[in-house]
């Protein structure tokens, strides 16, 4: 009897698993292409760790955290495209596991490259940032878009903390930029269903193609701010350096 119960509770899980997630607009069954606009709107992303790497490349090749996150957005694309197709639980998976480490190592990259902090502390922040990131998770509003809001809020104050810097005002731009491209994709993420009956297709698709915009524009704040074929110091380091007279 007991092996009995435990096999059955293997099956149950493993048909949680399988099951079908009809989340959006556009999915209106579990078939595999339900979701065309959702699905082929993820190329977004490779097109844009494409863009990221060739940049890298120009920039000498030599930043390896810059390269991990170039990495990780081509596995944005291909997990989402799977999720978006598939259309199960555990296909899910592969679709916010990429994303989370995107922001977490995006998150953790900035206080280090931006700020300059050292590894401990920078870690210990991150790690702050995840749990209360994965607390807002649980949080059911807004469509789901509620575990995205630490994220906006960390582009948006990076972005005033270095602006009133002074010394990295690029960086600061870029980051304002991502943080209004970001939110404005969240809003859209956010009415998905609500529009339904007024436009079918959803809005899902919209938020795959401006965030892949938005970590474009990461990216490139990244690898520009990172050691470069011509200039191995940080920006950081820069300041720190004193200036012909």
């Amino acid at each position: 009897m007991p092996s009995s119960r435990r096999s059955n509770r293997l099956q149950r899980t493993l048909m949680d698993w399988r099951a079908a997630i009809m989340d959006y607009c556009e999915r209106q069954s579990p078939a595999f292409w339900a979701e065309p606009a959702n699905a082929v709107s993820n190329f977004a992303f490779i097109i844009a760790a494409a863009a990221a790497f060739l940049l890298w490349r120009r920039r000498g090749g030599a930043d390896y955290p810059a390269l991990a996150l170039i990495i990780v957005t081509a596995s944005v694309g291909v997990g989402s495209f799977i999720f978006h197709t598939v259309a199960t639980r555990g296909a899910m998976l592969l679709d916010v596991i990429p994303i989370a480490i995107f922001i977490y190592g995006y998150f953790l990259l900035a206080l280090r490259r931006y700020f300059g902090l050292p590894t401990a502390p920078a870690a210990a922040i991150t790690l702050a940032f995840a749990a209360g990131s994965s607390f807002a998770g649980t949080i059911e509003a807004l469509n789901g878009s509620v575990a995205y809001l630490p994220a906006l809020a960390a582009l948006s104050i990076f972005a005033l903390l270095l602006w009133r810097q002074g010394g990295q005002r690029e960086t600061a731009r870029a980051l304002a930029a991502a943080a209004l491209l970001f939110a404005i994709s969240l809003l859209l993420r956010t009415i998905d269903r609500a529009i339904c009956p007024m436009f079918p297709l959803g809005a899902h698709f919209v938020w795959h193609l401006l965030n892949a915009c938005v970590l474009w524009i990461l990216l490139r704040a990244a690898i520009r701010a990172g050691p470069g074929a011509d200039d191995q110091a940080s920006p950081i380091q820069k300041a720190k350096e004193p200036t012909a007279a």
